[in-house]
């Protein structure tokens, strides 16, 4: 669905009463580490072709061969949900459970296993609202976010400073420019101090971002030099709030946050590699700045329709951005995607104006839980804007192979007719499968917003929901669908940073 997330790349340990971090104490040793040998993190010269047997730098398939270590709280992005909006990087913010153990994590989710994929039902990204009461935790961690939040810059650059200063050997693991980076870590705590006991999203979401972050070369022993430091900033800006009971609570949050992360990546280094590599066999200009790209992966992909990867190009090194799959999974095993080229964005005018065939770029671990709930028999009412109509395809394509013919409503909106870039495959599927139904809203012509439109026909009461597009477009979208009697648990998106939006 988007593309856009936020990573709160910290571990924590305490700090001492001059607001610097005192001692270790060990509080974020990993409970349990990988057997496998740490690896190190691929230079800035990868991305060219790979040998065709295995690429150098890369553990190949079997999990006895693999070197990466596990994952940990590392550089730019992460995931939670991608829509096909090229570069609005959704990491959704870090969630921060507030359980005082943590089970390890259930077997992970077809997606990001090496075998072939089988379907199941998909958990629906809008979940219950968090629980009327805050936890003791919650309730800290919240006072500790109101009271840094006026100075949330100097608190990110103090971090940063703290984090490079005390463990350069981590700077690598992070992209060159900060910028971005800096943005994510504060929207990350921000949800995390909102939504702390709102563990079900959470927890999921983390899951994946451990997973996740293993392509970053990321490893259990990174945490408590993240968290480490991340306490030590808290504490100095915090001053006139923080106390040991307060610091016991972060230590707490984190602590539990780690080792949920630690554990997924350790479970998927057994059957997933943190990278594939993949060579760009097709680039199609749609538009002036929208291209269809579509890549071979170097190593079978299992992945769900509806779902999102992360990808690196080889011009950006460290720069992973999220998209969405645009086409349910293929006989052949190609992966396309359509990436729209946004100002100033370092990835996608990559992909769009200098990506061409032949050029290798590399993918995260498939990710998101907007994927079709084959064990049902209700209608989709898909809503997807812009480059947000690629995971939606990939759905409806999804239904068509399981020969499902369970009536799909999908509401195609732009700005112009010009961005309607896919409108011809859209309607091409639409006169192949009659329980589809596709309808083009056009900002310019029909003079409202795609939410908006969607009120004017239904009713929905039988359908479930999917929508994907832009940061505005989900949250208004969501707003829409349940002012027209949709509930929350029947409306899915693939983005916990749009959940706390529309929450707050």
């Amino acid at each position: 669905m988007l593309e856009a997330r936020h990573t709160m790349d910290a571990p924590t340990t305490t700090s001492a009463d001059n607001g610097t971090s005192g001692g270790g104490g060990g509080w974020f040793t990993p409970r349990n580490k990988p057997t496998s040998t740490p690896g190190s993190e691929p230079g800035p010269n990868e991305g060219h072709r790979p040998d065709a047997t295995g690429p150098e730098g890369r553990p190949t398939t079997g999990p006895e061969a693999r070197t990466e270590g596990t994952p940990v709280p590392p550089p730019s992005a992460a995931g939670s949900a991608s829509t096909g909006l090229a570069e609005q990087e959704r990491e959704s913010p870090h969630g921060i459970s507030t359980l005082t153990s943590v089970a390890p994590p259930a077997e992970p989710r077809v997606p990001d296993q090496r075998e072939a994929p089988t379907p199941s039902p998909s958990t629906p990204s809008v979940s219950a609202p968090p629980a009327a009461e805050a936890s003791p935790d919650a309730l800290l961690i919240r006072r500790t976010m109101s009271e840094v939040t006026p100075v949330a810059d100097k608190v990110t650059s103090y971090f940063y400073a703290l984090l490079f200063v005390r463990h350069p050997d981590l700077r690598p693991l992070f992209p060159p420019a900060m910028d971005t980076q800096r943005d994510r870590l504060l929207r990350a705590l921000l949800t995390a101090a909102e939504h702390i006991d709102n563990t079900d999203v959470l927890v999921d979401y983390l899951r994946n971002l451990g997973r996740g972050h293993r392509k970053y070369g990321t490893r259990p022993e990174h945490y408590p030099a993240v968290g480490e430091c991340l306490i030590a900033a808290l504490s100095k800006y915090a001053a006139g709030v923080w106390n040991e009971e307060m610091e016991a609570a972060w230590v707490r949050t984190y602590t539990t946050i780690s080792q949920v992360m630690i554990d997924a990546a350790a479970a998927d280094e057994l059957r997933a590699p943190p990278w594939w590599y993949a060579e760009i066999v097709t680039h199609e200009l749609r538009t002036p700045d929208v291209a269809v790209v579509t890549v071979r992966p170097d190593q079978p992909y299992p992945f769900l329709a509806g779902q999102y990867t992360s990808l690196e190009t080889p011009w950006w090194p460290r720069i992973w951005r999220h998209y969405s799959f645009a086409s349910a999974p293929r006989s052949d095993g190609l992966l396309s995607f359509h990436v729209k080229a946004v100002p100033a964005g370092w990835v996608s005018n990559a992909l769009v104006h200098r990506a061409r065939p032949g050029d290798i770029i590399r993918l995260g671990p498939p990710a998101g839980s907007m994927t079709v709930d084959h064990t049902t028999d209700s209608g989709l009412l898909c809503l997807g804007g812009g480059t947000g109509i690629a995971p939606i395809k990939a759905m409806v394509e999804d239904l068509a192979e399981h020969g499902e013919r369970r009536p799909v409503e999908v509401f195609y909106g732009a700005r112009t007719d010009h961005d309607l870039y896919d409108i011809d495959t859209m309607l091409r599927l639409q006169q192949s499968h009659p329980w589809l139904s596709v309808r083009a809203i056009i900002d310019q012509l029909a003079h409202q917003q795609l939410p908006d439109a969607v009120r004017a026909y239904g009713p929905w009461n039988e359908y479930d929901a999917y929508l994907s597009g832009p940061p505005g477009m989900i949250r208004s979208g969501v707003h829409a669908l349940r002012d027209i009697g949709i509930p929350s648990e029947r409306i899915r998106h693939d983005s916990v940073e749009e959940l706390v939006a529309v929450e707050l």
